[in-house]
């Protein structure tokens, strides 16, 4: 891969240990109501290191399940990196120098880049820093990269995109649905439990509430909970499956409700996408070798 790191930050920050995600997103939480989203607020500028990590197996093996990949291979799955990164990740957005209020944060947007499968016993050091800000029309997004490193080098790196809906002062067109293109072929249809955000969120550690009741859904503005984004990107690559060296793009366009069934469809030549039972588009993405 290009960088030996993620770029050069003004700090580096080594952590001893993972944070533990229930703190930071109260934490998040409350510091919400008083930021000020906007493209040219400054942000930080610190790397997080967090040396020395190995996979819990046995949360592998329920991820692994939840997400329909075949337990106990010997290489993690392609998307179980950003599950590592996530903590750190979150310890810079919930803090006081992260711009972007983390209630009603939106992941719109996935890049994975591997130059081979990493083992699921191997020791790694897993780094994590905000790239910047940037102009949408709906608001700011910010750029997340994460990179899981492997005796110095990078072995799988991401970068995600998080939007902050605001008023931006100008007047665009309405944003497009996603759901007018061609539909590509049906492989499977998924019925999917009410359940499943629960499941993903203790495989994951991810249990913001939007995912895990109608009742704290609902709390959000959403009528029910809606799956993690990360897990219906997760769902996909399982059935599509990926090469060891492999970019993959995926854009997410609209949450998927549980329970509900969607329809997975690919078409031979790395495209792949998500939709409901009514044709809205969920997410498409793209599988490219390397």
């Amino acid at each position: 891969m290009a960088d030996r790191h993620l770029g050069s930050p003004t700090d580096t920050v080594t952590l001893d240990a993972a944070p533990a995600l229930a703190p930071l997103l109260a934490r998040g939480a409350l510091r919400s109501p008083f930021k000020r989203p906007a493209p040219g607020a400054g942000f930080p500028r610190t790397r997080l290191v967090l040396p020395g990590v190995r996979v819990d197996l046995a949360k592998l093996a329920a991820y692994e399940r939840v997400c329909g990949f075949a337990t106990g291979a010997p290489e993690l799955p392609v998307t179980y990196p950003h599950v590592l990164g996530f903590p750190l990740a979150m310890r810079l957005m919930s803090g006081r120098d992260f711009p972007l209020p983390l209630l009603g944060l939106v992941h719109t947007s996935i890049e994975i880049e591997r130059g081979a499968a990493p083992a699921a016993d191997g020791e790694y050091d897993v780094e994590v820093r905000v790239e910047g800000l940037a102009p949408h029309r709906r608001g700011t997004e910010a750029t997340v990269a994460t990179a899981l490193c492997s005796r110095g080098e990078p072995v799988w790196t991401s970068r995600s995109t998080y939007l902050a809906r605001h008023r931006t002062g100008t007047v665009t067109a309405p944003e497009p649905r996603g759901d007018t293109g061609a539909r590509l072929p049906v492989v499977a249809e998924w019925n999917l439990g009410d359940d499943v955000g629960r499941r993903y969120g203790a495989a994951s550690g991810d249990r913001n509430p939007i995912h895990l009741s109608p009742l704290t859904a609902r709390l959000f503005g959403f009528p029910r909970a809606i799956a993690h984004g990360m897990w219906t990107v997760a769902r996909c690559l399982a059935a599509h499956g990926t090469p060891d060296a492999a970019e993959v793009r995926v854009r997410f366009r609209a949450p998927v409700l549980l329970p509900g069934t969607v329809v997975y469809g690919a078409d031979g030549s790395g495209r792949f996408e998500l939709r409901g039972e009514d044709g809205r588009v969920h997410l498409t993405g793209e599988v490219r070798g390397k």
